[in-house]
């Protein structure tokens, strides 16, 4: 016996964009335990005891993405702007809270596949940000690849389809990013 159908949540995603509550009820039902996933991957690599919940950063995520007018045009759409958007509210948080001076120290923040060393855990999150920001202006395909697989925790083939290329296309990407921004943030580190 076969449990209940999974909700088509593009239909969903759009039926709440015009303003169906009870769309945005079942769509929080159905995208909540997957954002979650996404907020622990994340949180995973943050510093113990830091001062935003799992929870929290889902909650937060979500009044976010309430509050915009736009149209999702699927579930990965959705997922990938929700990356970005996780990306705000961690990189905001860590800004309000002083975060931004970066200590003499080298931590890595561990990646699939690869690490990036960061000078100061308490800065991790504001160095990543400012050094992905920095890349989006040389190759923004490439910081999308990186904000994607590290902040949205999508796979290799979500990333392909979000960016509307080839695996292959996001793999080499995700090599070269995580080299471009390994060279950032270990310069980033001795100043």
């Amino acid at each position: 016996m076969e449990g209940p159908a999974a909700p088509d949540i593009t239909r969903l995603l759009r039926e709440w964009k015009r303003g169906d509550r009870d769309a945005g009820e079942q769509l929080a039902v159905a995208l909540y335990d997957e954002l979650r996933r996404t907020a622990r991957h994340y949180m995973r690599q943050e510093r113990q005891g830091h001062t935003l919940q799992t929870t929290a950063l889902v909650h937060e995520a979500f009044l976010r993405l309430a509050g915009v007018r736009m149209e999702f045009e699927d579930r990965t759409h959705f997922f990938a702007f929700a990356a970005q958007v996780m990306r705000r509210v961690l990189v905001d948080h860590a800004r309000s809270r002083g975060y931004q001076k970066r200590g003499a120290g080298s931590a890595p923040i561990p990646l699939e596949e690869g690490a990036f060393a960061l000078p100061d855990r308490s800065a991790d999150i504001v160095a990543l940000d400012d050094a992905l920001s920095e890349l989006a202006r040389h190759d923004s395909r490439k910081a999308r690849v990186v904000e994607l697989r590290f902040f949205g925790g999508l796979s290799v083939e979500e990333t392909a389809a979000a960016l509307s290329v080839s695996s292959q296309t996001v793999l080499r990407d995700w090599s070269l990013a995580k080299a471009w921004l390994t060279r950032e943030l270990t310069h980033a580190g001795q100043s």
